[in-house]
């Protein structure tokens, strides 16, 4: 039997509520919303569209990304509403991990 994370876990099962709730086809807007309900009723800290800073070379860009949620201020929560993730979206997740 595998170690579960507990945090990563409780945001799981807040993400699958809304699923449950709302089922598919709405834009990712709704779900974030839901989703931040959610994450409140079940006393998960979380920060929604955090910014996250860019460096090349050591210098500091103007551009930066958002991401959808920072839970327990260091898990990194995005939303798609889509059937199935392209290497678009993991190369963005990833990237969100570099920064």
């Amino acid at each position: 039997m595998s170690k579960r994370d507990p945090l990563t876990y409780a945001i799981i099962g807040a993400a699958l509520e809304v699923h449950t709730q709302l089922g598919n086809g709405f834009l990712e807007a709704v779900y974030h919303e839901a989703l931040a309900i959610e994450l409140s009723r079940r006393d998960i800290p979380f920060q929604h569209e955090v910014p996250l800073k860019i460096k090349y070379k050591g210098q500091l860009l103007k551009t930066i990304y958002r991401a959808d949620f920072v839970c327990y201020d260091s898990i990194i929560v995005e939303i798609k509403a889509l059937k199935q993730l392209s290497g678009i979206e993991e190369s963005q997740i990833i990237n969100y991990l570099k920064l």
